[in-house]
């Protein structure tokens, strides 16, 4: 079993795998992402945060997932252009990933596992749940959906 972030590694959604080892010695915001969700506009915060903290050590990894209503049925073409013209998304958007059940991704495995959510559930209610990360690759909380980007900059700024 992994017992850090940087144990993983992910395909980018141009396709090619990068070790999230790269990421070492930053604070790490992971989230899965739609394009089609009522939750879609806090890629906009969620831009705002890596603007505002990147220079300080904050990266924002985002993983697209079409597992809650098909509400990401994008290619990774189609993802990254709805990103970047809609919200201007410059922070690393992967690969569209499974994030519950048998197909899980074995990063969002780790996640659930470290970071139980309400009730000690284990499963992602939803798009636009998050994951902080500290510099030493620990997870350190989960955020429901609903909790808007600018909501976390105080626990970011904690561990930046």
């Amino acid at each position: 079993m992994s017992t850090s972030f940087y144990d993983f590694s992910a395909d980018r959604l141009d396709g090619a795998p990068e070790n999230l080892a790269a990421y070492r010695g930053k604070v790490v915001l992971v989230v899965n992402t739609a394009s089609e969700c009522g939750f879609t506009p806090q890629y906009a915060g969620l831009q705002e945060l890596y603007a505002r903290y990147k220079d300080k050590g904050l990266v924002i990894l985002g993983f697209p997932c079409n597992q809650f209503g098909g509400q990401e049925p994008g290619d990774s073409e189609q993802i990254g252009a709805f990103c970047q013209k809609n919200y201007g998304v410059d922070f690393p958007i992967f690969a569209k990933v499974e994030v519950n059940g048998d197909g899980a991704h074995p990063l969002y495995q780790y996640l659930k596992s470290s970071a139980k959510g309400v009730l000690g559930t284990e499963a992602i209610k939803w798009n636009f749940t998050k994951f902080l990360i500290n510099r030493e690759g620990q997870v350190v909380d989960r955020y429901a959906p609903t909790t808007k980007p600018e909501e976390l900059v105080k626990d970011i700024e904690a561990l930046l």
